[in-house]
């Protein structure tokens, strides 16, 4: 099923029948309302993977010592968001059906709802915590019910009020953060109350999505919608480590980086070494 002749990211090479985690990428962004180019971000970060190091001195941990499987980028639809979802949920449940936790990424913000679809199929109390610049709770973008500006508006259909908790937002439509005040928990600005929120989902599965637009430009220009005032990158590794080590991960991705939009490659180096610190922190916790 999955592509053996592949690049695979760094340290992730083990079979798929011994790994507890996997990889995919969803190379998607046929929705993109600013600039495209995020179909291009799986790619882009194998091969610049190999810049890093397998050891991270945060964690005091190995990627060559970990049981993680890449299974290469999905062969999606690029004109169809329907069919790319599609494809997007099957590949995930498989990986769920096979007890492997599934780490997609993206591709645009759109591709969450269908790892999100496959995921409250086996987890029904399934929250989210999303961390982005963007609100992304429109009913439609220019009509679209299915838009990187809604995904979060189509996720919610999924699990019902109180289970979407949102962070780092800075940027939607008046009429978004009103309805957030009724059906999600927003947070805006930064990661405040990401502790609190922890102690709340004790115990609860939980799918993370982390939308690398909640970077402050200044540390991440290469994604098709940048957003003046956000985080640092080191704010949002420690944000994302502190999530993963206390919360029930039964999901995760990484979106919205458009490497071409970055010449210099910090960008795509940033989006390599938080996936690094992610994947050793998910494996810490299943070893």
């Amino acid at each position: 099923m999955w592509n053996q002749n592949i690049e695979t990211f760094l340290g992730c090479g083990a079979a798929y029948a011994d790994a507890n985690i996997a990889v995919y990428g969803a190379p998607f962004d046929s929705t993109a309302s600013n600039r495209p180019g995020a179909r291009f971000a799986p790619r882009a970060m194998r091969g610049d993977s190999y810049a890093l190091e397998t050891y991270s001195p945060y964690l005091d941990a190995d990627l060559s010592e970990c049981r993680i499987f890449d299974g290469g980028d999905l062969t999606l639809c690029i004109g169809d968001a329907g069919l790319a979802l599609g494809e997007i949920e099957r590949a995930a449940g498989t990986f769920l059906a096979d007890g492997k936790l599934p780490v997609m990424l993206g591709g645009e913000h759109l591709v969450t709802l269908g790892a999100v679809r496959a995921a409250v199929k086996k987890y029904p109390e399934l929250c989210i915590v999303h961390f982005d610049a963007h609100t992304d709770l429109r009913e439609d973008y220019l009509g679209a019910k299915l838009s990187h500006a809604t995904v979060l508006r189509r996720c919610h259909e999924l699990t019902g009020d109180g289970r979407i908790y949102q962070f780092g937002i800075r940027s939607g439509e008046r009429e978004e953060f009103l309805w957030a005040k009724e059906h999600t928990h927003l947070q805006k600005f930064g990661f405040y109350g990401l502790e609190e929120t922890l102690k709340a989902l004790s115990g609860r599965p939980v799918y993370l999505t982390v939308d690398l637009d909640v970077l402050d430009p200044s540390a991440f220009p290469g994604t098709g919608t940048p957003e003046p005032g956000g985080a640092s990158f080191l704010e949002l590794m420690r944000a994302v480590n502190l999530v993963v080590s206390r919360a029930d991960i039964v999901g995760a991705d990484l979106v919205e980086l458009a490497p071409a939009l970055d010449a210099s490659g910090a960008s795509t180096a940033a989006a390599c070494k938080l996936l690094r610190e992610m994947l050793l922190q998910l494996s810490l916790k299943r070893n």
